[in-house]
């Protein structure tokens, strides 16, 4: 079987890290300042037609005995024969050095063109931040380093599980892929290192008014109702677009934000995920196969981690509102057995049992004219009642928090551990939100109750079923950005957090645990 070449860029990634390489091969896209710097600089001598004179650009090159291809940011056409030039984003490094991955990378390039019947005269590195040359000696010591570097490349990227991440390593604090990578915290114990990677700069867009149409126009995203514009954003700012009920998406934003990358999620007027659409370009596909083979098979130890840690954050919510009442004990107690309960069925038992006491407290927690609400436990949908009917919605924009989040590592939203895929629901998503509902949906509604943003009559009750007016809708959705951008102290890894972010990390750990990169699953369980 004739393998694929592998790219140049790919061997780069090795020499700098094995575990970044495998993530790269994977399919792992970063939007860090490094790589913004680097697509920025890059952005002429990517492009043919910026050459000129005896300097040619964006050479695409190949090597068939060693299985490469790549392509030449700048060549240089002179008398003696061939001067490679790379350009190179250093907005890190304080002087203009050439690492060894680079001179590799070179003597690749010089071997490719070499065997395309071209003299090589020369190779340079111009570093686009400091605006300074420097010259790469190109020696057979070097070349052998490179075809080894390949073999050794391919190696990796063929393997099936991910190299294991670097231990206590100062690559890790300048690496583009750190939030991907997550090298400290496969230990699933404090983070030592602050290497934390921010959250990006970007938000998620809710469109919630109805009859209103959403595109682009010069990079930014318009909404528009009635010819006259309601709101717009640049588009740089979007990390994913969530529509609620009746909005209109023009193809032209929805083909933007799909080759960005970006996840976009229906939802009905009453929270209820209707589908999403996302790249078709997604990494770690052959942990997505391997993810479908363990939905199949289950694995307890992972449903029952997610189903122990939700009951312990139900108790926290509890606690945090009537105390130390008996009730949270019992909710402690069976947080415990459930890690430990060794049948699908007794896990489910307890699971249900914790439900039932968690709601009957739940009215409880209603401290501003509770009366007013008449509210008597968790009915699901549809909702008959205003509380049952903001838990719906609450519920609807945490699980397409959990869809974008599963989609970004590339695993499946409908192969989950805890809810069967039979019903053609996204189980994995609803399975990764089970942690999430009491600190992050429950305590929006609960909130918004309290401090008097919603009022018992934001509700149309009409035809039997409860739904929510625009004014509900639109302090749903506030408190829910507010929540989901509250950093808090994550309990297992010890660093400041989002709870957006926190669910991220959540779904990064299911995929560790998928690839072999972690032993098992930690959930988040809060104090």
């Amino acid at each position: 079987m004739v393998e694929d070449p592998i790219p140049i860029s790919l061997v780069n990634h090795l020499l700098f890290c094995p575990r970044r390489a495998w993530l790269e091969a994977a399919g792992e896209r970063t939007d860090t300042m490094q790589m913004a710097v680097g697509v920025s600089d890059h952005t002429r001598v990517h492009d043919p037609a910026t050459s000129r004179g005896n300097e040619l650009r964006a050479i695409d090159i190949g090597h068939d005995e060693w299985g490469v291809v790549g392509r030449v940011d700048a060549a240089e056409l002179t008398d003696d024969g061939v001067v490679l030039r790379e350009y190179k984003a250093s907005p890190i490094r304080q002087e203009p050095e050439v690492a060894h991955s680079t001179r590799v990378q070179l003597a690749l390039q010089a071997a490719c063109l070499q065997r395309s019947g071209h003299r090589v005269a020369g190779a340079e590195v111009y570093f686009t931040t400091h605006n300074r040359r420097v010259p790469v000696e190109l020696t057979p010591a070097l070349y052998q380093a490179a075809e080894e570097a390949v073999a050794a490349t391919r190696a990796v990227v063929n393997a099936p599980e991910a190299p294991p991440p670097l231990e206590d390593d100062p690559r890790c604090n300048r690496c583009s892929h750190i939030g991907v990578c997550l090298p400290d915290e496969r230990q699933l114990g404090p983070v030592k290192r602050r290497i934390r990677p921010l959250d990006p700069d970007t938000q998620v867009v809710h469109l919630a008014t109805y009859g209103a149409r959403a595109g682009i126009n010069a990079g930014r995203v318009v909404v528009t109702k009635a010819g006259e514009t309601i709101g717009e954003v640049p588009i740089e700012r979007v990390l994913s677009l969530q529509v609620h009920g009746n909005v209109d998406v023009s193809s032209a934003l929805i083909r933007e934000l799909l080759w960005r990358g970006l996840t976009i999620v229906w939802c009905t007027g009453a929270g209820r995920v209707v589908g999403w659409a996302s790249s078709a370009s997604s990494p770690n596909g052959l942990t997505r196969v391997a993810q479908h083979v363990a939905s199949a098979e289950g694995r307890l130890a992972l449903a029952r981690e997610m189903l122990s840690a939700k009951v312990a954050n139900q108790a926290t919510q509890a606690r945090r509102s009537l105390g130390n009442v008996p009730e949270v004990a019992t909710l402690r107690s069976i947080s415990a057995r459930l890690a430990d309960c060794e049948t699908w069925q007794d896990a489910l038992g307890l699971e249900g049992e914790a439900a039932s006491i968690y709601f009957d407290l739940s009215p409880r927690l209603l401290v501003r004219d509770a009366a007013a609400w008449a509210w008597s436990g968790r009915t699901g949908r549809p909702a008959r009642d205003p509380v049952n009917a903001m838990l719906n919605y609450a519920y609807g924009m945490l699980l397409s928090d959990c869809i974008r989040a599963v989609v970004s590592c590339g695993l499946d939203p409908h192969a989950g551990f805890i809810h069967s895929s039979n019903r053609n629901k996204p189980a994995l998503a609803l399975d990764l939100m089970e942690e999430f509902r009491a600190p992050v949906a429950d305590s929006v509604v609960i909130n918004a109750i309290n401090n008097g943003e919603v009022r018992p009559d934001d509700f149309d009750a009409r035809l039997g079923s409860v739904r929510l007016k625009d004014r509900a809708r639109q302090a749903l959705i506030a408190g829910y950005e507010r929540r989901a951008q509250t950093e808090f102290k994550h309990p297992l890894f010890g660093y400041q957090v989002t709870w957006r972010r926190a669910i991220e990390v959540q779904a990064r750990q299911v995929l560790g645990y998928l690839d072999g990169s972690h032993p098992r699953y930690v959930g988040v369980r809060t104090r």
